[in-house]
């Protein structure tokens, strides 16, 4: 049972940065119907935003965490005011949205290779200090993305529900049309959207650059899928949906390496299993689990 339980430690570790970046990239698509491909590299700008902060200029994590949040928000608001509002009013389809994402995340990549290079990059961190809560193992590192993380998906959540701005983006969320049309300013809760969803993809990375001790300019993209699949997992547009779909993925794909279930898998196909309860929901429920059925 102890390696059972480091096992889901460890899962919830990985499950709440998928869900952390899975939620801004599920509320963009909700509001926008924007499947936004770049997502996964504003995670990466995030890391070495704050890798910048912490090595180069010598401030500690805190303040480089927080530099790394605006400054990614900042680039998301630039980007919907420079780019999708422009796209939008011109009448641009999903399909062409869809496109010019991928294109910006091939930009973004390449920027980032350019400015910090192709090395790895490490943070100023203890990578050696161990802390033991009874049978559990928990780096520093994992501290403090639990802390971080729980943190910062219980403020979301509470925003979500308790907050005038929360409710609607809710609105929106789930009727575009009628949310407009009850006085909502449909504008206004779109740009507060991007900038949550990029300031949460900026405090994703640099959570994952500390689980990962190391990151090149190709963290964002290696971690988009599994975000995808969080999405499509909790049902698609739906923020509390990102959240348990990023829960659940990291847990499967901790405890499929567990020796008790046939000696485990090997770590490197982790992925593989958490893609395989992906498509077994999709078969028995395609709306996602907090998703809702729809007809056209």
């Amino acid at each position: 049972m102890t390696e059972l339980l480091q096992l889901v430690v460890n899962g919830l570790v990985t499950g709440s940065i998928i869900a952390i970046a899975a939620i801004g990239l599920s509320l963009v698509y909700g509001i926008l119907k924007i499947v936004n491909f770049a997502h996964g590299d504003y995670l990466t700008l995030g890391a070495f935003v704050a890798f910048t902060v912490n090595v180069t200029w010598g401030f500690g994590m805190a303040g480089a965490a927080l530099a790394a949040i605006v400054a990614v928000a900042l680039v998301g608001f630039g980007l919907e005011r420079g780019l999708w509002r422009p796209l939008r009013r011109r009448g641009s389809g999903l399909i062409g949205l869809f496109i010019v994402s991928i294109g910006l995340a091939l930009v973004l990549r390449n920027v980032i290779l350019l400015v910090w290079g192709a090395r790895p990059r490490r943070y100023d961190v203890d990578v050696f200090q161990v802390y033991e809560l009874g049978p559990i193992r928990l780096s520093q590192s994992q501290l403090v993305v639990i802390v971080v993380a729980s943190t910062a998906i219980t403020l979301v959540g509470l925003m979500l529900a308790r907050t005038r701005l929360g409710k609607g983006m809710r609105a929106l969320a789930d009727n575009r049309q009628l949310a407009a049309a009850t006085g909502i300013d449909a504008d206004r809760i779109t740009t507060y959207t991007w900038l949550l969803a990029a300031g949460l993809a900026g405090l994703g990375g640099v959570l994952q650059g500390l689980l990962q001790n190391a990151f090149t300019p190709s963290m964002g993209f290696t971690l988009l899928l599994p975000i995808f699949a969080a999405v499509i997992l909790g049902g698609v547009g739906s923020a509390y949906g990102a959240l348990v779909g990023g829960l659940v993925l990291g847990l499967v794909m901790e405890v499929s390496t567990w020796s008790a279930l046939a000696g485990g898998i090997p770590s490197v196909y982790k992925p593989v299993v958490a893609f395989a309860v992906l498509i077994g929901v999709l078969v028995l429920r395609p709306q996602g689990v907090l998703g809702r059925a729809r007809t056209v």
